[in-house]
């Protein structure tokens, strides 16, 4: 049985190991959905960095620990927490972007298992591995119009490469998806079952480089609706294309639209533009650096603070947006966030 241990900063939310030439990352936290604390960001920044200093390291992993996720987000109640207390909440966010950054451009072939729930800063972990596995258990999504917020830690960038106006439809709604539809997204890379990752990571410490197994064109329920979806989201205007979803004849694309409805408006607005201008980078740290100025000023002033209340702190399921429509929110105000 392998065994985990603290790791630089001695927290026991994120451990590690070393097996033959696999250095693996295990994100600790099962009670909270492995969901990322700063302590966990430090630690595996420093012994990542520490590992691509070590030749007998030459692949490595991203877990989660327990069975029902891979990593459900950041700890977005401790920065809000953070900014009611007067400190600045958007260091978090700052760090958590260092870590995708290093991540994506890390020296060794890096393995993510996004089993389970993947959210948020979970998928900004796991979309910038080299060999990105889903499983049967896979739910992944970007789910912060619900709290106010927009899809950060890079995730406009992949989004924007995603065939067609797929990425649109799942930053504008925040849709959960299986393991199949991450990969139709871009994504992700394999599916396989969960009961053989083990097997797939023994590969990797044996042969120190990225294993081949798993299905990598699965049938994916998000692709087969693309006719409606690239239809109703295309443009720049949030609320031509609701209007445009809500005339639709065809029932989902109704329900995306009574969906992006109960979003902050502000928040669908900036993630729309954000997701349009991201199609023009020219790298994901480039989208990192925008993503940074988008979260300090939407912890500032934005509909974030109220989202996480409704959803996570108070549970009320009723936030108060700033805007009652989508359409309300002007293009000014939209700018003055992306800066």
């Amino acid at each position: 049985m392998t065994t985990f241990e603290p790791g630089p900063g001695g927290s026991d939310e994120v451990l590690f190991a070393q097996e033959g030439a696999l250095g693996r990352v295990l994100l600790n936290r099962p009670r909270a959905l492995n969901s990322l604390s700063r302590a966990m960001i430090a630690g595996m920044q420093a012994q990542l960095e520490a590992w691509a200093q070590d030749d007998a390291v030459a692949v490595v992993s991203l877990e989660g620990a327990g069975d029902r996720g891979f990593c459900a987000g950041g700890d977005v109640r401790a920065v809000r927490q953070a900014h009611l207390e007067g400190l600045d909440g958007a260091r978090f966010f700052g760090e958590e972007y260092a870590l995708d950054a290093l991540l994506a451009e890390y020296p060794r072939p890096v393995i993510a298992v996004m089993d389970g729930i993947t959210m948020g800063g979970g998928v900004g972990l796991g979309m910038n591995a080299d060999l990105r596995v889903v499983t049967e258990r896979t739910a992944l999504a970007m789910p912060e119009t619900t709290i106010g917020f927009f899809p950060d830690v890079g995730a406009t960038y992949r989004l924007a490469q995603s065939p067609g106006e797929l990425g649109t439809h799942v930053a504008l709604t925040g849709v959960t998806v299986d393991g199949a539809d991450a990969i139709a997204l871009g994504l992700a890379d394999v599916l396989v079952p969960a009961e053989d990752v083990p097997a797939l990571l023994e590969q990797a410490s044996a042969s120190g480089t990225l294993p081949e197994a798993g299905e990598r064109s699965p049938a994916s329920p998000l692709a087969g609706q693309r006719a409606w979806i690239d239809a109703g989201y295309a443009g720049d205007d949030p609320g031509a294309i609701l209007q445009r979803l809500e005339d639709s004849d065809v029932p989902e694309a109704r329900a995306a639209a009574e969906t992006i409805r109960a979003k902050s408006p502000l928040s669908v607005a900036i993630t729309l533009a954000a997701l349009r201008q991201a199609g023009g980078a020219g790298s994901l740290r480039e989208v990192l650096d925008t993503d940074a100025r988008i979260a300090a000023a939407m912890l500032a002033d934005s509909d974030f603070g109220e989202g996480v209340r409704a959803q996570l702190v108070d549970k009320d399921r009723s936030p108060s947006w700033r805007h009652a429509r989508v359409e309300d929110v002007t293009p000014d105000e939209v700018a003055r966030y992306l800066g």
